[in-house]
């Protein structure tokens, strides 16, 4: 038997976000899986360097913290990308079921990891811990 409707049996109504592509490949290779040779990437190499640099410098951020960083980073470039796609579609709206698309729902939750995450940096700006006597010595001359 041959369908009813016209064109190819395998024609789709829907669009593809990739959001389990980008996931599958952050969770295999990390922050490798971005290219920094990108805009994209070199701007996430810069959030990232002014987050680690909001906390104090890189000699201030324990490692746990850096796990977090590195967290929000792979979480912002997923955010990111899907709302791009969000921006290009005509609507977000699925007409036929009277619901937004799951691709929606699934965003707020990568903002809310997002949130959380930088709660737990802290939203405060921290300055660098300064060394007393190199200050001393840098204002007032060395030991003589």
């Amino acid at each position: 038997m041959t369908p009813d409707y016209p064109g190819p049996a395998s024609s789709r109504a829907y669009q593809k976000h990739g959001l389990n592509t980008a996931k599958r490949a952050l969770k295999e290779w990390g922050s490798r899986a971005i290219d920094n040779r990108t805009r994209a990437g070199k701007l996430l190499v810069a959030w990232r360097d002014q987050l680690i640099e909001d906390m104090g410098g890189l000699e201030q951020v324990s490692a746990q913290q850096l796990t977090i960083v590195e967290l929000a980073a792979r979480t912002k470039v997923l955010l990111d990308g899907i709302d791009a796609w969000l921006f290009e579609q005509p609507t977000l709206v699925n007409k036929r079921e009277r619901r937004v698309y799951a691709v929606v729902k699934e965003r707020q939750q990568l903002a809310d990891s997002l949130a959380r995450y930088m709660a737990q940096l802290g939203l405060e700006r921290r300055g660098k811990a300064h060394d007393l006597r190199a200050y001393v010595v840098e204002t007032y001359g060395g030991d003589d």
